[in-house]
C-alpha cells in the first residue's frame, strides 16, 4: 500500500505532524495502566514531565495549543482546553488523534503562501515569549511531539516501566 501525500508546503506539514504523532501513539501503546501513572522521574522541578501520564496530558493540551495560536492570529477567539490526565494510554492514544483532527481543520484554508512571515509584527506571539509564523509554530510542534516521544521511550529503555 502506498502513502498519500498532501498537496504543498502546508501539506508536508501536516503530513509530518500526522507522522510523528503515529510514532507516539506506537510507543504508548504498549503501557500498561499502572505504568502511565508512575511517577518515574522525582528529580525533575517540570511537572509536564514526571510521568507518562503528565507528559501526554502536557504533549496533548499543547498540540490544541498551537493550532489555537494559529486560529488567533487569523482573529478566531478560541480559548485552549483544560488539560485533561487520563488513566489509560487508550484514551491518550484517541486524544492525540482529535488534536490532529482539530489542527487538519485549522488548516483547511490556509495557503501555503501564508505559512511564512518575515515582518515581526505579523508573527504569532507564543505565551513563553518565542514569535513564529505559522510554519515555525508547526515545526516547533513536530518537534515538541518528537521530544517527548523521545523521553518516554527512553523511560521504557532505563527500565522504568514495565512495558516492553
Amino acid at each position: 500500500m502506498s502513502k498519500v501525500y498532501r498537496q504543498g508546503a502546508k501539506g508536508a506539514l501536516l503530513d509530518e505532524y500526522e507522522k510523528v504523532i503515529t510514532e507516539l501513539q506506537a510507543v504508548i501503546s504498549d503501557i500498561p495502566d499502572k505504568d502511565l501513572v508512575t511517577v518515574v522521574d522525582n528529580e525533575t522541578a517540570d511537572e509536564n514531565c514526571r510521568s507518562v501520564q503528565t507528559v501526554l496530558s502536557h504533549v496533548v493540551n499543547s498540540a490544541y495549543s498551537y493550532a489555537i495560536y494559529i486560529m488567533h492570529y487569523y482573529g478566531y477567539q478560541l480559548v485552549r482546553p483544560e488539560k485533561t490526565y487520563h488513566t489509560s494510554a487508550k484514551e491518550y492514544i484517541r486524544d492525540l488523534t482529535e488534536a490532529f483532527q482539530f489542527t487538519e481543520t485549522v488548516f483547511r484554508d490556509i495557503k501555503d503562501s501564508e505559512l511564512e512571515e518575515f515582518e515581526e509584527t505579523k508573527k504569532i506571539a507564543a505565551r513563553w515569549g518565542q514569535v513564529y509564523d505559522i510554519e515555525q509554530m508547526m515545526e516547533h510542534a513536530i518537534v515538541h511531539i518528537l521530544r517527548h516521544r523521545r523521553q518516554i521511550e527512553k523511560f521504557k529503555i532505563n527500565n522504568y516501566l514495565s512495558a516492553r
